[in-house]
C-alpha cells in the first residue's frame, strides 16, 4: 500500500484587489489623477449618476471613466488603461508573497494557483507588478475596437456575480463566455479545485457573498483591514463570513502568512487521511 495519496494536491487562493491587495482604488493611481480631479469628486459623480439612473456601480464606474476621458480628448485605450497601473502601490510584503506561498506549497506536494475576483478593471491589474502571478484574472473590463480603444464594457464583476468565478475555478471552467460547461453537471471527484482547498481573502461588504459561499462549501476566508477599518472587519467575524481578520500586510510570520500556511498544512493531512480511508476500508 502507498502511504501517500498519488495525485497532486491542488489548491487555489482568490484575492479580491482594491483594498486586500492594494490600498484604495486603482482608478485613483494615475487615472483620476490625470482627469485632474479628486477621488472625491470622480465618485460622487459616479455613484450620483448610479443612483439617479438606476445603474449598476461597476457599470457607472467604467461610463463615468469613458465619459471624462473623452471630455477632455485624453486617450482611452488598453495600453494607456495598463500604464496606470504601473503607478498602484500595494500592501507590504504583497511583492513577495506569491514567490513565497508557491515555494511553502510545493515543498508539500501541493499546486498552488492564484486568482483575481475583482471589481476593478481587469486592464489595470494586468499593468500591475504581480499580475504575472495570477492564472486568470476574473474583473470589470472594456471591449475594444481595432484600434484599441474602449467602447463598451466586455464584463461586469459586481458584489452578487462575485461568486460564478468561484464555481468556474472550481469546476476549472475558465473561459467567461463559456456558460454551458459551467452549469453542466459535474461529479465532486472530477473538479480541479474542490471548495475545501479554495481561500477566498477580501476586504469588505462586496466580498461577503463570496466568503461565506466559500465557507458554506467547506473553504477558508481571510478579511483583511486597514486600522481605519478593524472595527467594521469584526463584524465578519462569527457569521459565517470570515475565518479571521488580518492586517492588510502579507509579509514573512504575518497573521496572513502564518494562516494560509497552516491552511495549507491542514489540506495535505486531510487529503492523506481521505486517501488512506478510501485504501482501507477496501
Amino acid at each position: 500500500m502507498k502511504e501517500k495519496n498519488p495525485q497532486p494536491i491542488k489548491m487555489a487562493i482568490c484575492y479580491d484587489f482594491d483594498g486586500t491587495l492594494a490600498p484604495g482604488n486603482m482608478q485613483e493611481y494615475g487615472f483620476i489623477e490625470k482627469l485632474n480631479m479628486t477621488p472625491e469628486e470622480f465618485w460622487k459623480k459616479s455613484n450620483t449618476l448610479a443612483k439617479t439612473k438606476k445603474v449598476d456601480n461597476i457599470l457607472a464606474y467604467m461610463y463615468q471613466m469613458k465619459k471624462e476621458s473623452l471630455k477632455r480628448a485624453m486617450p482611452f485605450t488598453k495600453q494607456d488603461l495598463t500604464d496606470y497601473a504601473s503607478k498602484v502601490e500595494l500592501f507590504n510584503g504583497v511583492e513577495t508573497w506569491f514567490k513565497r506561498i508557491n515555494e511553502y506549497a510545493l515543498k508539500r506536494g501541493v499546486e498552488l494557483e492564484h486568482y483575481i475576483i475583482s471589481s476593478g478593471l481587469k486592464e489595470m491589474v494586468e499593468g500591475t507588478k504581480i499580475a504575472s502571478y495570477f492564472k486568470e484574472i476574473f474583473a470589470s473590463s472594456f471591449m475594444y475596437d481595432d484600434n484599441n480603444y474602449a467602447i463598451w464594457p466586455a464584463l461586469v464583476v459586481n458584489y452578487t456575480n462575485k461568486t460564478q468565478f468561484l464555481y468556474r475555478i472550481n469546476k476549472g471552467c475558465l473561459d467567461v463566455s463559456d456558460d454551458t460547461h459551467l452549469n453542466a453537471h459535474m461529479d465532486d471527484k472530477d473538479k480541479p479545485i474542490p471548495f475545501s482547498n479554495i481561500i477566498y481573502i477580501g476586504d469588505g461588504d462586496t466580498d461577503v457573498p463570496s466568503m461565506k459561499t466559500v465557507k458554506r462549501e467547506g473553504g477558508h476566508t481571510i478579511a483583511v483591514y486597514q486600522k481605519k477599518n478593524k472595527k467594521k472587519m469584526q463584524s465578519l467575524l462569527g457569521s459565517e463570513r470570515a475565518d479571521i481578520i488580518a492586517p492588510a500586510d502579507y509579509s514573512l510570520n504575518q497573521p496572513i502568512d502564518i494562516f494560509v500556511k497552516s491552511i495549507v498544512d491542514k489540506v495535505v493531512t486531510d487529503t492523506h487521511l481521505k486517501y488512506l480511508e478510501s485504501v482501507l476500508s477496501k
